[in-house]
Order: structure tokens, then sequence, then C-alpha cells
């Protein structure tokens, strides 16, 4: 019996799964990270979990026959490289090629949205799909596209940002040095912006009451619940929301025309009182409409696991 192991790697903690030929999630394990283990530690830190995890699944490292990984930052998947990690402050480093070195097994690398969104396409809400695109709504837009199965990296490893394409020329600022980029429009950090803003211009609106007249206790939910029970600030909220997002998926269609969009992340907890008004706005602007080329929009269905599926898919592949 052969196992593989997919890697979550994110900036506090990273989480594995051990997964055997039939694709059964045998267990999973988690360890602390952070940036100041530093690169090698940090490799050797994974490579622990890694044969604990093998342990737990009583699975002997002899028969582990590749390792995935899903990693932030800008992956060169084919050079197996940790281009740039702002947030760990790594540059250059060949992460693939030293857990393999640690492990005796190959090892495959690449983003982790990327890899989320593998997993999805493989394994949740994408395996009716060849070609999809996953956003994830957290903090940032998270965003990744798989054509013909495979993840389009672009050059180096820098494609596949959709959460930076611009939606309104000299917008709000984004960390990345730009204005107007689709993750301060479609983030659940933007959502939760605007909610606050929407409060502060109607202090007569049901939103204080629902969150004890306490402003910090605004969350992405907030204004989806109010518009559901009628409260108009909420509903201008939930509309302006519901098109910042359909007007990055529309140009995501129209430049890709996947199958599918997957839509993840905390805001898509909202369900269809999301993605209903979604798929309409879209489906009256879309370039040609989905009776002639079919086009779906659905919710991702892996959750927080999503990374470690497609991490495993990744491993298959070696």
């Amino acid at each position: 019996m052969k196992y593989w192991i997919g890697i979550d790697f994110g900036g506090m903690s990273v989480k594995a799964g051990v997964f055997d030929e039939k694709n059964n999630l045998l267990a999973k394990d988690a360890a602390a990270t952070a940036k100041e283990d530093g690169y090698e530690a940090t490799v050797r830190k994974t490579a622990q979990l890694v044969r604990a995890l093998c342990a737990k699944a009583g699975a002997g490292q002899g028969c582990l026959a590749a390792v995935g990984m899903g990693t932030p930052g800008v992956i060169d998947g084919a050079a197996g490289m940790v281009v740039r990690w702002t947030n760990y402050d790594w540059s250059d480093k060949p992460f693939a090629a030293d857990l393999s070195q640690a492990l005796g097994v190959p090892v495959r690398i690449s983003n982790d949205a990327n890899v989320a969104a593998l997993g999805e396409a493989k394994f949740g809400a994408g395996r009716s799909y060849r070609d999809s695109i996953l956003l994830t709504l957290g903090t940032g837009v998270g965003s990744g596209i798989i054509l013909g199965g495979k993840i389009l990296e672009g050059s180096g490893g820098g494609g596949g940002e959709a959460g930076h394409m611009t939606i309104v020329v000299g917008g709000v600022p984004c960390p990345c040095g730009r204005r107007g980029c689709f993750e301060q429009y479609a983030s659940a950090t933007a959502l939760i912006r605007d909610t606050k803003r929407a409060m502060f211009e109607h202090k007569n609106s049901g939103m204080w009451e629902m969150v004890g007249r306490d402003i910090e206790r605004v969350d992405g939910r907030t204004a989806f619940a109010a518009a559901e029970a009628g409260d108009a600030a909420g509903r201008e909220v939930v509309k302006n929301y519901v098109m910042y997002l359909s007007e990055g998926i529309l140009n995501l269609a129209n430049i890709f025309r996947p199958e599918a969009i997957i839509v993840g992340g905390g805001v898509s907890g909202q369900g269809e009182n999301l993605l209903r008004p979604v798929r309409r706005y879209v489906g009256e602007r879309l370039y040609i409409d989905c009776e002639r080329i079919p086009f779906a929009i659905v919710r991702a269905a892996l959750g927080n696991d999503a990374g470690i599926w497609g991490a495993y898919a990744l491993a298959r592949e070696a």
C-alpha cells in the first residue's frame, strides 16, 4: 500500500493529511509555525510533522510515495522554489528540494490558493468541471485557476492573482501598492468596512441593534442578516458587494471562460443569499450567455481542508 501526504502551510500553522491510493483521508495533524523559527528549522519541523502523521496513520515512512504542499507567497512550482514569501521574509528558497532531501521522497509545491483550487477541482465542488477558478473571500481575495485539470501558475509562479486586478481605477488603496484592487471590494474585510460605514451613515439602521450597538461586533454576516430582515442600509451594502464580486467574476469569465467559478472563504457561508443574486447579475452581463456556453457559479465544498486535498492531488502528480 502506498501513501501520499498533502500539506497546507499557513502563517501560524502547518496542517497535513495522509491519504491512501483510494483517495481516503486517513489522518490529519497540525503544528505551530512562526517566522522566528527560520527557514531551516521550518523545513525540519515540516519533516517531523510528516513522520508523525505517517506513524499516526499506521503507515511506515517506507510506504510514503510523495508529498504535495501549498505555501503562501509567489511559488515557482516547476522549480520547487518559494520565490518570495513576504510574511516570512523568504526569497528564493528551494523548499521542495530541501523537504524532499529530509524525507527521501519527491515533493511538489505550489501557491496555497492554487493548491486549494486544485483540491476543489479534483475532489470538491469542481469535480464535474475540467476548467474552474476558485475565489476565496476572506481577509483578502485568494484565487486559483485550473485549466485542463492543471494549475495555471503563470511565468515563474507569478500569475493567478485575481485579487489584484483593478475593479475601480483610483479606488481604495491596496497593500500591494495599487488602488482599486478586487480584494478591496470583494473580501470579507471590505464587506465589514462597508457595513460599518453604512451604519455610521444610517444611525437608525437595524444593524446597530443586531450588534448590540457595538461597532466592533460587525462581521461579514451583519449586512446579509439585516438585508434579509428588510433593513434598507443592509440591503444597500449587500447590493454593492454583489455588484463588485460579480464584476470580478465577469472579468475572469470573459478572459478564461472556465466551466465554473467556485466561491469559498468566509463570505461564501451566506450560500444562496450570496450566490443567487451574483448568478443573476453575471448572467445578465456575460459576454457569451450561459445557454450557448454553460457557466456555473457554485459554492466550495471542502472548507478548510481544500488545501490538504489539493496538496494530495499535487503529490499524486509526482
